[in-house]
């Protein structure tokens, strides 16, 4: 069904076409859009704006996982996410470290970068005695539109000429590295390459003799040299469970690492569950998400095969577990400054900087992955998992308050079961 204008009708207008035409006018439909509205107005059209077309609100569960210490500082770090177990895993882990030193964080770097995109049919060598002789108007040119930035202890750090003429004929960038300070620099990052490709074309028609198009500006969210590093460790003794010796826990620990480091169908399970924890504080920060994964699995890739973010190792009788990998968010700016809950997330994590954040956010990572590696060395995954779950198939299953006491007890010591808990309902 094709509509004109869509965009321009009222928000119920909107509704009401949409039930018209592809929900037979169901009032239960229309119901689960208005529960989801806001009583207050203001706040409301706060949402409204951040996306177009918008309907309702789409919630989800905003926990908190407390006992980090990281870096010597103690943190409840807030959770968005709808999958059972994941805060608290996270939370079991941290408790668990924080006996044990707690977690260390390092920022390795913290360089974005961004590419001008062009193609030129000239020669390279040609191009090369160019972009040397205009390399410093180009940067001129967009002095202005960095100079906040510059005042907050970032900006442009370098720009260099990459010839990518062996993977497409004629084709080359203009590469610029950024720090953006606080900001995760997205709108600051693609002004400048916008500004810069308007240098460059206009000082080609001057001086090439030769054709040069510019085909597109924008930002990477690749950004291997933003990266962060987080580490625990404890004497090897010190892991030692009613199961098993902390030799055998830490040997068939580091076993489960190596089999994500070599083997691609793992590496993506296990990362994946890493990322449970890190996209969990990114949304509740206000960061996005797809950025981050994006950019953390181009980086599992970067080898050329796929692989763990995480590795494990013994040294000195100490077990060693750590996370390296690119983290670009950001503290200050977008939705961080306008979404009442991003900006309470902020402040519960005692305004931290943007590499501070970083640091957090990986830890979170690190955390919940530990916690997923032990359960599957020990009890097995879905034993936490689906006693976690049991909630939420009680409530699919319109379970009464009283069967949900009943399932609760019953389930205590076995392994919860959509049918299991079926038939108990049953019976």
């Amino acid at each position: 069904m094709q509509i004109n204008g869509f965009s321009k009708l009222s928000k119920k207008d909107k509704i009401d076409w949409l039930l018209n035409n592809y929900l037979k006018n169901s009032p239960e439909a229309k119901d689960i859009l208005l529960q989801y509205w806001h009583n207050d107005q203001d706040l409301q059209d706060l949402h409204d704006g951040f996306i177009e077309n918008t309907l309702t609100n789409f919630y989800l569960p905003y926990g908190v996982a407390p006992n980090f210490l990281i870096d010597g500082q103690h943190y409840a770090i807030p959770m968005v996410v709808e999958e059972s177990s994941v805060v608290a895993a996270a939370s079991k882990a941290a408790k668990f470290w924080s006996t044990k030193g707690g977690f260390k964080t390092q920022i390795i770097d913290t360089v974005k970068i961004g590419h001008v995109h062009f193609k030129y049919e000239g020669a390279t060598a040609d191009l090369i005695q160019f972009f040397r002789k205009n390399r410093q108007a180009i940067l001129a040119s967009v002095n202005e539109l960095q100079f906040n930035m510059q005042q907050r202890g970032g900006g442009i750090k370098d720009l260099n000429l990459i010839d990518k003429t062996s993977d497409i004929p004629n084709y080359y960038q203009l590469e610029f590295k950024f720090d953006t300070a606080d900001a995760m620099g997205a709108n600051f990052i693609n002004s400048v390459l916008e500004q810069a490709a308007e240098t460059l074309n206009y000082l080609a028609t001057l001086e090439l003799t030769e054709p040069l198009h510019v085909i597109m500006s924008i930002l990477s969210n690749y950004t291997p040299d933003c990266r962060v590093k987080v580490e625990v460790s404890c004497p090897v003794k010190d892991l030692s469970t009613n199961e098993m010796d902390g030799q055998t826990y830490a040997e068939k620990f580091i076993s489960a690492i190596e089999i994500a480091e070599k083997e691609p169908f793992r590496a993506v399970t296990h990362n994946k569950g890493i990322m449970n924890g890190i996209d969990a504080v990114a949304i509740a920060t206000g960061n996005d998400f797809r950025a981050v994964e994006a950019n953390a699995h181009a980086y599992a890739s970067s080898t050329g095969r796929y692989t763990s973010l995480s590795h494990a190792k013994i040294e000195n009788d100490r077990f060693i577990f750590w996370i390296d990998l690119p983290l670009a968010v950001g503290t200050v700016g977008g939705i961080t400054a306008i979404h009442p809950l991003a900006r309470f997330s902020l402040q519960l994590l005692q305004n931290p900087s943007a590499k501070q954040l970083m640091s957090i956010i990986a830890t979170a990572g690190l955390a919940q992955n530990f916690a997923a590696i032990n359960s599957l060395i020990t009890s097995g995954i879905q034993k936490g998992h689906m006693k976690m779950h049991l909630n939420n198939l009680l409530n699919f299953l319109n379970a009464t308050d009283d069967e949900r006491e009943k399932a609760m007890d019953y389930f205590s010591d076995k392994k919860v079961s959509f049918n299991a808990l079926k038939k108990l309902l049953q019976r």
